[in-house]
């Protein structure tokens, strides 16, 4: 940390880390230091693994190369396999988008941080870094847990910004133009640095093999619901719900658009935009969109119910798939898993919440007897949002 400039709060053990203070105190307001959030903690990936994973067609990568004092070039991927041993002496850094959706020892780091709804988190995205290697400064418009893995880094915080903010000339990257940090910090493995949106940052790694668990999370704007939501309302629109005006009365200007008129047509827009109960069943299954449907786990053969084991059964949520819920009554909720919803009531909706609740779980034989539920189970088996797994 830099002398004489006012610090974040540090967290000094995982027993000081209480999510309903973060809430509280912390969260969307400023940034929070949190070291030795684990105190065993144990770098659940190699470089070597991160660098084949940017390597194939169906993984989101980049390179970014610092070539010059304000400089950066950037890369998109899959990278050939020799890419990364012809980088020249240049600092880089090699990022990796949802690397969650395809190693269960990263996914497992989302865990920790699930006192903020499911709906809300993005992807476990991984950086590695030579010595000097960084993405630049720059800020996001989504909050995100930064944890150290391997190696060290340096983050420099500065002032939140927006949109206004003036930007490096580069087609690819939205780097600041006048990046001014106020707090610094080195992290070991375990630290975490909280950055919430808007608030510049940079990190830069301090020695070679550094890698960074980035834990995002999803802030759609406005213009994005209204759009996609007004694009649901117009698929439900019939061609002949027309404009009406049985009691017209003749206006004294015909150039007028009376307030009556006004009216009448404002009402078609907003009351067609207006339900509640629509936009909540639009909702669940558009923030449940996966962002990547090339993960299948569909199996083979389909399943049928006389597949079913007649014994406790253990599953696992595939961890590409989105699962969330909306409370319909005390004894029904309309679950939705990647992009569609069914309304679960009495035993398949206490299901359905623990299948949201547990990315593994396991099902009694009783409660796998049930005909809702064995169909609810078949249904997302087949669809490669669960697989059975073998109880420990």
């Amino acid at each position: 940390r830099k002398p004489g400039r006012a610090s974040a709060p540090e967290m000094e053990s995982p027993l000081a880390f209480d999510p309903l203070r973060f809430l509280d105190e912390t969260w969307q307001r400023r940034p929070l230091l949190i070291r030795e959030a684990w105190t065993d903690w144990s770098n659940p990936l190699e470089p070597d693994e991160l660098a084949g994973l940017a390597c194939e067609a169906e993984v989101e990568s980049r390179l970014v190369r610092h070539t010059a004092p304000g400089q950066w070039e950037l890369e998109e991927g899959p990278f050939a396999p020799d890419r990364f041993a012809r980088l020249g002496d240049c600092p880089w850094t090699l990022l990796v988008q949802a690397v969650d959706h395809h190693v269960p020892q990263v996914a497992e780091l989302i865990e920790p941080f699930r006192f903020i709804p499911d709906w809300r988190i993005d992807d476990v995205m991984v950086s590695y870094a030579s010595d000097g290697g960084g993405g630049g400064p720059h800020f996001d418009q989504y909050d995100v847990f930064l944890v150290q893995g391997l190696g060290r880094r340096r983050w420099r915080v500065g002032k939140r910004c927006d949109d206004s903010a003036p930007l490096l000339p580069h087609d690819g990257l939205r780097l600041l133009a006048d990046f001014e940090p106020e707090e610094e910090w080195v992290l070991e493995p375990g630290d975490i640095l909280y950055v919430p949106p808007g608030f510049a940052h940079d990190g830069v790694a301090v020695g070679d093999d550094c890698m960074t668990y980035s834990i995002g999370f999803r802030a759609p704007s406005r213009g994005d619901l209204v759009s996609a939501f007004a694009d649901h309302v117009l698929d439900t629109l019939q061609e002949d719900d027309r404009y009406t005006d049985a009691a017209l009365a003749a206006d004294a200007n015909p150039g007028e658009i009376s307030p009556e008129a006004v009216g009448r047509l404002h009402d078609m827009v907003v009351s067609a935009m207006a339900d509640r109960n629509a936009f909540a069943a639009w909702i669940g299954a558009f923030v449940t969109t996966p962002k990547d449907e090339r993960i299948d786990w569909s199996p083979e053969e389909p399943v049928s119910l006389g597949d079913l084991v007649q014994s406790d059964t253990a599953f696992q949520r595939n961890p590409a798939s989105r699962f969330s819920f909306i409370r319909q009554s005390d004894d029904a909720v309309m679950l939705f898993v990647d992009g569609r919803g069914c309304l679960c009531q009495g035993v398949t909706a206490r299901v359905a919440e623990r299948i949201c609740a547990e990315m593994r779980f396991c099902l009694a034989a009783e409660t796998m007897a049930d005909p809702q539920v064995a169909e609810l189970i078949v249904d997302l088996i087949n669809r490669g949002c669960l697989a059975p797994n073998e109880i420990d």
